[in-house]
This record gives C-alpha cells, sequence and structure tokens, in this order.
C-alpha cells in the first residue's frame, strides 16, 4: 500500500472528481452513490464526516463517518453512536488496501472525538462487505438498521 495515502474535505476543486467514483458495478445494490452521501452529509450538519480518498494526486475513495447521531430515538432517546457510514473505493482501486486505510482513519477520527464504539452496517449477501468489515475486527450486534446488518468494534483508549 503506498505511504502517500490521506484523507481530505471535499472541495469546489475536488467535487466532481467525488461525483464520479464509481464501484464495481455489482457492488452499487450495497453502497449509494456519492452523490447520495454528499447530499446526507449536506442536510446532517455536524454529524456528517465526509472526506475523499487520495493516493498522491489521486482520488481513489469516498469515506464518510456519523458522529454521536441519535440511533434509535423510538427504543432509547439517549443512545448515540458514531461510525462508518459510507464506504465507496473506486472500482479500478479495489483491492490495494485504500478500504482498510479508510476504516482506520475513520477509527482515528472517532478516538480523538472520544468515541469508544465504532458501528457500521451492511447489506448481507453475495458480494456484501460484511467479511472485509469482520476481518477489520468488526462483530454482529444481532441488530438491524432497515435490512441491513450492524456491526460493532471497540476503539476506546484501552483498545490500541
Amino acid at each position: 500500500m503506498s505511504t502517500s495515502l490521506r484523507l481530505e474535505p471535499v472541495t469546489p476543486a475536488t467535487v466532481d472528481a467525488a461525483l464520479d467514483l464509481r464501484v464495481h458495478p455489482h457492488q452499487t445494490k450495497n453502497v449509494a452513490p456519492v452523490v447520495r452521501s454528499l447530499a446526507e452529509a449536506y442536510a446532517y450538519g455536524e454529524t456528517a464526516w465526509p472526506r475523499l480518498v487520495f493516493d498522491g494526486d489521486e482520488l481513489v475513495g469516498f469515506v464518510m463517518a456519523f458522529v454521536d447521531i441519535q440511533w434509535d430515538a423510538e427504543k432509547d432517546p439517549e443512545d448515540r453512536r458514531s461510525g462508518l457510514w459510507r464506504l465507496n473505493i473506486a472500482a479500478e482501486r479495489q483491492g490495494g488496501g485504500y478500504g482498510r486505510f479508510a476504516v482506520e482513519a475513520v477509527r482515528e477520527e472517532l478516538v480523538r472525538r472520544g468515541a469508544r464504539e465504532m458501528y457500521v452496517c451492511w447489506e448481507p449477501g453475495e458480494h456484501g462487505p460484511g467479511e472485509f468489515y469482520r476481518k477489520l475486527g468488526f462483530r454482529e450486534t444481532g441488530e438491524r438498521a432497515g435490512q441491513q446488518l450492524v456491526g460493532v468494534l471497540d476503539i476506546g483508549p484501552d483498545q490500541g
């Protein structure tokens, strides 16, 4: 994996490239396009943390975290969570460690903000990202968010 990986905010100079980012066609049912993520980031304001993944000057992905959102107000109004909201790695760049880098960068940001757990939801089934998240240490909680499975990773200070 490259040593020139970094996350950058979406800017007027990079928004068009971000909107052009495409995952493998068989993954489009598992992850929303960047355009939807940016609309959600705008609507959710400070609880959304969208970033572009660059390898040098090349845009290779998009990642968005959610920070301290109310999870299920009807079930528990006090339940607030942070985690990985969206991960899109360019189809031709998958398998190069970019997704792992992006998830780790989100983990670092959430730890910096005081989170002790990092959540993620994914579509189950063939070509879904479940195995990827399990390899990174996420464990299924037994919950569902709509039809998606919910996973959690302990990230508190004592988790390394």
